[in-house]
């Protein structure tokens, strides 16, 4: 007994740190460098408008090619029985891609903006099967904990490769870099290498559950699109967890919006841009340490009342942002985002998890990765349009309230024990 439970252990840990390993794309390459060194190098000569909008087109092609294909693979990853294959073609995707990055020249926006896209598609079709995965190391009881354990390494490892990547920018002299341009290609390096290495122990020491018998990928793939509609009548059983769907796609706009808002409201405020790259890393990590705590209290408490204790943070930080008016404040609300973040993300991943069928956990989480993909789509709208209305940007912040608002409402109808009693019951 003593063995098996020191490798089930291990199991739950090696599957945690794929967070550890892919944390690393989304922090320094999403949110922190590529937007910036695509308008400052790779775009150059171009105005600050148009290079936006290529950036902008770039980032929407990236989202719609998850959203049509994050079902998909969720598909694949169940009817194949090969879920760590496909983990390792995605990660494959996202590894090459970003490593592509260090050899992209001056100029060669357009090579910068495919290499981006496909790696944003390696990135989100690696956490689909990611997150289904989930199940096969943890049982019910355990999926706060584990969760947690997956979003605080995440946090924990982004956060470190960025904060080197930071200082390489900053003082590139003594990395014995020529320059910052020299130093941001090597962080995507970087980020590349960090991604390939972590992932190594998810697929040495995850040993995934065979549900459904094996079918050839090619195979799963034919059959995918086919097995997409049965998937939303798989849900018609599971009436809570779509509910709790529907919930999620409200509160996690929000929390994207925020996510996606926050540095060009600092901006419009007057806030140094250094100062709103360290708010970053304030975020990273301080989100180490919450989401650990977030998957204690969610043990104690449940995932739907731990997901509506960080609601609460984020209703504080829509109000105090609407007023702020000193720097001093952008770096308490990085400190309250970090506290709650990681919990929201991680509770929400283990109250679905519940939810489900394990026999059909890939295309359902496939379906949870396109809602939330779909997220920070009617946040921003509703952010620009009422900013527009009003002639101000705090009121537009202001407007985000509704969509928590909304989230909380709907998850208040989500009855935990009749979605676990649905699940068992497909389970057979």
């Amino acid at each position: 007994m003593p063995a098996e439970a020191a490798s089930r252990r291990r199991a739950q840990w090696s599957w945690a740190l794929y967070d550890w390993a892919n944390s690393a794309f989304a922090t320094t390459v999403m949110a922190g460098f590529f937007p910036v060194f695509f308008k400052s190098y790779w775009a150059t000569g171009m105005s600050a408008t148009e290079s936006t909008v290529r950036l902008g087109t770039a980032n929407a092609i990236a989202s719609l090619l998850v959203v049509l294909l994050a079902p998909v693979l969720g598909v694949i990853a169940d009817r194949s029985g090969r879920k760590k294959r496909l983990l390792l073609l995605m990660t494959t995707l996202g590894v090459l891609m970003t490593g592509g990055l260090f050899l992209v020249a001056e100029g060669y926006w357009l090579v910068a903006a495919g290499l981006y896209v496909f790696g944003v598609l390696g990135f989100a079709g690696g956490n689909v099967t990611y997150d289904a995965m989930l199940l096969d190391v943890a049982d019910r009881p355990e999926l706060e904990r584990v969760s947690a354990l997956g979003y605080a390494l995440g946090y924990l490892g982004g956060g470190l490769l960025f904060a080197v990547n930071v200082l390489m920018v900053l003082f590139p002299d003594a990395f014995g870099l020529t320059g910052k341009a020299e130093a941001v290609r090597v962080a995507f390096l970087m980020v590349a290498l960090w991604w390939a290495l972590f992932t190594l122990p998810v697929l040495l020491f995850v040993e995934e559950a065979p549900h459904r018998p094996a079918l050839a990928v090619g195979a799963g793939m034919r059959q995918a699109w086919r097995e997409f509609n049965e998937t939303w009548s798989l849900l018609r059983g599971l009436r809570m967890a779509f509910l709790f769907l529907i919930a999620y796609w409200c509160y996690i706009d929000g929390v994207d919006t925020i996510v996606r808002m926050a540095v060009d409201y600092g901006l419009s405020l007057g806030f140094a841009a250094d100062g709103l790259l360290a708010a970053l890393l304030v975020t990273q990590v301080v989100g180490f340490p919450a989401a650990l705590l977030f998957g204690r209290i969610g043990e104690r408490i449940g995932a739907k009342r731990a997901i509506w204790l960080a609601l609460s943070g984020y209703v504080i930080v829509v109000f105090w942002a609407w007023q702020m008016t000193a720097s001093w404040e952008f770096y308490a609300l990085a400190v309250v985002i970090g506290l709650v973040q990681g919990g929201i993300q991680s509770m929400s991943r283990a109250l679905f998890g519940r939810l489900i069928p394990v026999e059909h956990a890939g295309r359902l989480f496939g379906l949870y990765n396109m809602m939330g993909k779909f997220a920070a789509v009617i946040g921003p709208l509703l952010v620009g349009w009422v900013a527009l209305l009003s002639g101000s940007a705090r009121h537009g912040i202001l407007s985000v309230l509704l969509l928590f608002l909304v989230g909380a409402w709907l998850l208040g109808k989500v009855r935990v024990a009749e979605g676990e009693r649905e699940a068992r019951a497909m389970e057979g």
